[in-house]
C-alpha cells in the first residue's frame, strides 16, 4: 500500500507544480511578495481616465487661422475647452531592470469648445509620449514615478495644431497575477502656454489602466519531498511533517482522547469507554446513566432515577397529595390538597346566576336594595380566602349587541368594585361584559327578558 501511495504522491507532485509555475499560486512566498516586478519584463496595457484641459491659458489651436481671424476683424478664433475631457489610450513597456523601465503610450481625449455660438464644438485632442518609470519592485503593490516627454495636438473645431509637451507623475500598480496587473496614475502634462512668451501651462490628468505582464521567469522545479520520511510524497501527503499511512499519510487519530482510535471508535468526538468508545448514555437526561437508572426513559429522582409518582393522576404528586389514591376535584375549592371535595353550601349559594342585584334603567349604577345581597357575598368571600370568581354581567336581546357588551361590562365593574370596596382583594375577582351572547331563556318574552338580565359569579379553578 506504501509504494502504491509512492507512485501516487509522485505523479500528484509533478502536476502541482506545473500550476506552482503561475506566481499566484506560489506559496513558497508571501502574499504581498508574489507577482512582483521583475527583470526583462514588458508590460501591453490599455488606459482610461480624465484630462484637463479646461481654463484660459491652452496653445491647442491652428494660429494661422487665429491669425486670420483677428486680421479680419472678426471675434478670437481660440476657444476654451471643456474643463473635463474623458481619455482612452494604449501603452507598451520594457524593463530590463526589475526598478527601471521606459514605455511609450498614445491616447485620444475627445471634448469641445465652450464660449461659441458655432454650432460644431467638436474636438479631439491626442497625445503621443514615451517616459522613463522608476519603481519600487519588492511587493505586487508597487509604487512607482515616471518623467518624460512627447507631443500634444488637436482636431477638430480649433483647427490642427501639434505642440511639444513634457510630463511627469507617479502611481501605484497592482500585479493581480502571473499575466495581469492594475495601474493608477496621476500625471501633469506641461505644454506651451497661450502666449509663447508666457511660459507654460500644465494639465492635470488621471488613469486607471489593465496590462498584460509577459516574459516572467519560470521557476524551476523543485525536488520532490518526503519530510516526514512516511513514503508519502509531501505534495500527497495531508500530514507532511507527522508520519503516517495510508490513505492519506496521516497519523491515525484519536480525537476524543479516549484511548480508542477514531478508526475503531463508534463516537470518535466525545471521549467513551469500551466496547465501542461512546459515553455511557442517559437517555432521559435526569443525571442517572442507564446502566443505573430504574427508568431510563423518564427522567426521574433520587434513589433510583424513576419520576416521583402521581398515583391517583389528579396532576398532584404523591408526597404532596393528601389523598394520593382519590383525584383532586377541580371545582376552585381546596384545589391543591389533592382530595375530593364539594364546594361548601354557604359558597354555593353564590354561584351561578345571584339573584337581588339591581340596577338603574340602562346604567350601570347598583340600587340600594341589592345591598343585602352583596353583603352576603362579602362575608362569604371571606370566610373562603383562597377562592377567586368571575362576576359576569348579561342583558337581554334589547339593544344593539355593541350598547349590551359595554353595559354589562360596566354593570360587573360595578359589583367587583362593590366587593373591592368592602374588604375583597382586588386580584382575586374578575369581571366581564357577555352582553346578550349568554342567554339562559329566550328573548321573545318578557319573562325570558327577565331573565336574562342577570349577574353571574363563577369559581375560577386554579
Amino acid at each position: 500500500m506504501k509504494t502504491d501511495a509512492k507512485a501516487s504522491g509522485g505523479a500528484s507532485g509533478k502536476k502541482a507544480k506545473k500550476s506552482g509555475d503561475k506566481c499566484q499560486n506560489d506559496t513558497s512566498v508571501k502574499w504581498i511578495r508574489r507577482c512582483r516586478p521583475e527583470r526583462n519584463m514588458f508590460e501591453l496595457g490599455i488606459f482610461g481616465g480624465i484630462f484637463m484641459p479646461g481654463g484660459s491659458a491652452h496653445e491647442l489651436f491652428d494660429p494661422v487661422r487665429q491669425l486670420q481671424s483677428l486680421q479680419s476683424g472678426g471675434e478670437e478664433f481660440w476657444k476654451p475647452y471643456r474643463k473635463v475631457a474623458p481619455e482612452i489610450g494604449a501603452r507598451f513597456a520594457y524593463y530590463p531592470l526589475s526598478f527601471l523601465g521606459g514605455e511609450i503610450e498614445g491616447g485620444v481625449m475627445p471634448t469641445h469648445i465652450t464660449n461659441t455660438d458655432s454650432p460644431d464644438t467638436r474636438a479631439i485632442l491626442f497625445n503621443f509620449r514615451a517616459h522613463v518609470i522608476g519603481q519600487i519592485p519588492f511587493w505586487r503593490i508597487t509604487p512607482f514615478v515616471l518623467v518624460g516627454g512627447g507631443a500634444i495636438g488637436t482636431t477638430g473645431a480649433l483647427g490642427n495644431d501639434i505642440d511639444e509637451s513634457t510630463h511627469y507623475g507617479g502611481g501605484v500598480k497592482y500585479y493581480i497575477s502571473h499575466y495581469a496587473m492594475l495601474r493608477l496614475d496621476v500625471r501633469n502634462v506641461v505644454a506651451a502656454r497661450l502666449r509663447v512668451d508666457n511660459g507654460a501651462v500644465i494639465y492635470p490628468e488621471v488613469l486607471l489602466g489593465l496590462s498584460l505582464t509577459l516574459n516572467r521567469k519560470k521557476k524551476a522545479p523543485a525536488a520532490e519531498k518526503d519530510s516526514d520520511g512516511d513514503g508519502f510524497l509531501d505534495n500527497a501527503d495531508s500530514c507532511p511533517f507527522e508520519p503516517g499511512i495510508a490513505p492519506d499519510g496521516c497519523p491515525e487519530r484519536d480525537r476524543d482522547g479516549d484511548g480508542f482510535m477514531d478508526s475503531q471508535d463508534a463516537c470518535p468526538d466525545v471521549p467513551g469507554v469500551a466496547p465501542d468508545g461512546c459515553p455511557l448514555k442517559d437517555r432521559d437526561g435526569d443525571g442517572f446513566l442507564d446502566i443505573v437508572d430504574k427508568c431510563p426513559d423518564d427522567p426521574g429522582v433520587e434513589p433510583d432515577g424513576c419520576p416521583i409518582p402521581d398515583t391517583d393522576g389528579d396532576g398532584i404528586l404523591d408526597p404532596d397529595d393528601k389523598c394520593p389514591t382519590q383525584p383532586e376535584t377541580r371545582n376552585g375549592y381546596q384545589d391543591e390538597d389533592g382530595c375530593p371535595d364539594e364546594i361548601p353550601t354557604a359558597l354555593a349559594k353564590f354561584t351561578g346566576t345571584i339573584k337581588g342585584i339591581y340596577f338603574d334603567l340602562d346604567k350601570a349604577t347598583i340600587k340600594p336594595k341589592s345591598r343585602p345581597v352583596l353583603d352576603r357575598a362579602v362575608a362569604v368571600l371571606k370566610e373562603f380566602p383562597s377562592i377567586r370568581i368571575e362576576i359576569s354581567g348579561h342583558t337581554d336581546s334589547t339593544g344593539s349587541p355593541e350598547y349590551n357588551k359595554t353595559l354589562s361590562g360596566k354593570r360587573a365593574a360595578a359589583v367587583k368594585e362593590y366587593l373591592v370596596e368592602h374588604g375583597i382583594d382586588n386580584a382575586r375577582i374578575e369581571s366581564r361584559g357577555a352582553g346578550m351572547d349568554e342567554p339562559v331563556d329566550t328573548n321573545k318574552t318578557a319573562a325570558g327578558r327577565a331573565k336574562n338580565r342577570r349577574i353571574e359569579f363563577t369559581i375560577l379553578v386554579q
